[in-house]
């Protein structure tokens, strides 16, 4: 095996560097994974220029990643499911003890998880990684390594889709068209909403979901006022959404999915901002809107894999961004920047392919 490990590494804010790291060997219910594609996503870049997200601080030095997918190289002595050469796609949060989130089904809230690069766990932007066997789950052969990379952003719109309880003739509000506003517009139409606006303030991102399968574009001005909004979505749609996912965290756009989403609809706050937030409390508990969060995602891979292998959803065009993992800087300068949607750092030098 090449000795070469090159990670990715955020050493303090805006210390990011490439460095060689030793291969490691997989535990009994561990596989040794050699690396393909690995997305980079918003919080990857937040790490880097602010050295924290919320309470997660950066203390020591983390490799960054947690969209991936790679290639099963060893397997530790209790694994039985997956063998040497097996195409992966990995989910990134693995709860660290059976407690009762784990044993109810909603092991994204167990407080003891350990998540893919968010301090203090590395995450898998680099040659060689170990994961724990039960959460990498085999691409079939016609699921490319990017489209298994991609399934982590994907199973936030999924599960945020299920939250809201998107159903065949449902109305949809999409608030911003970033990398998870195109993913949850991807899967309510897979799980059959009739009509999906979708709004941003850039015409490059509402052009993307206008290729992925938007209904109705709603370029919106930081100056537009919430409740002028929900009215303009009202006359787009023809009738109020029965569900507003709303994707930026925006305090003003938070305004606008409640005030547009119909009595007895759902708001399904996805988008991270401010943590207090200003908000019609009492508009959403008069009418009886329903607001839930989201928190990443659970159960969300199978799922994921059988919609990409059966050709019911297209995350293809969101890659607008390869580059080799020795230009890892360049590729989250990109990034932080904004330039297309997804950016897509390639890990095997000997294999440079989608």
């Amino acid at each position: 095996m090449d000795p070469d490990n090159l990670s990715v590494v955020l050493h303090a804010k805006g210390d990011l560097r490439l460095e060689q790291r030793p291969i490691p060997e997989p535990g009994p219910d561990e596989v040794l994974l050699q690396m393909h594609s690995v997305g980079i996503c918003g919080s990857d870049v937040h790490y880097w220029v602010h050295g924290r997200i919320g309470d997660f601080v950066l203390k020591e030095p983390m490799v960054l990643g947690h969209e991936a997918s790679g290639r099963v190289v060893r397997v530790g002595t209790g694994v039985t499911h997956l063998k040497p050469g097996d195409r992966v796609a990995i989910e990134p949060g693995v709860p660290r003890e059976m407690d009762e989130f784990f044993k109810s089904g909603h092991y994204n809230l167990s407080p003891s998880i350990f998540f893919c690069a968010t301090p203090p766990d590395n995450g898998n932007l680099c040659r060689y990684y170990i994961h724990k066997a039960s959460f990498c789950y085999r691409l079939p052969d016609n699921v490319t390594y990017e489209e298994g990379a991609l399934i982590e952003p994907l199973s936030v719109g999924i599960h945020a889709c299920r939250r809201a309880g998107i159903t065949l003739g449902s109305l949809v509000l999409i608030c911003g068209a970033g990398p998870i506003g195109l993913v949850s517009l991807l899967v309510a139409k897979a799980m059959g909403a009739s009509q999906v606006v979708i709004s941003d303030l850039s015409a490059d991102r509402l052009a993307k979901a206008k290729e992925l399968g938007a209904d109705i574009l709603l370029p919106v001005k930081r100056e537009d006022l919430p409740e002028e909004m929900a009215k303009r979505v009202e006359s787009m749609l023809g009738g109020m959404p029965h569900v507003s996912i709303e994707c930026t965290g925006v305090e003003s756009s938070i305004q606008t999915a409640i005030y547009a989403t119909r009595s007895g609809g759902v708001v399904v706050l996805v988008g991270l901002g401010a943590s207090m937030t200003t908000v019609p409390l009492l508009n959403a508990a008069v009418r009886e809107v329903d607001i839930r969060g989201v928190f990443r995602y659970c159960n969300t891979w199978p799922t994921a894999i059988a919609m990409l292998a059966s050709k019911r959803v297209n995350v293809k065009p969101l890659v607008t961004h390869r580059f080799p993992l020795e230009q890892a800087v360049q590729a989250f300068e990109t990034t932080r920047q904004g330039l297309g949607v997804k950016v897509m750092l390639k890990c095997d030098k000997n294999d440079q392919n989608p």
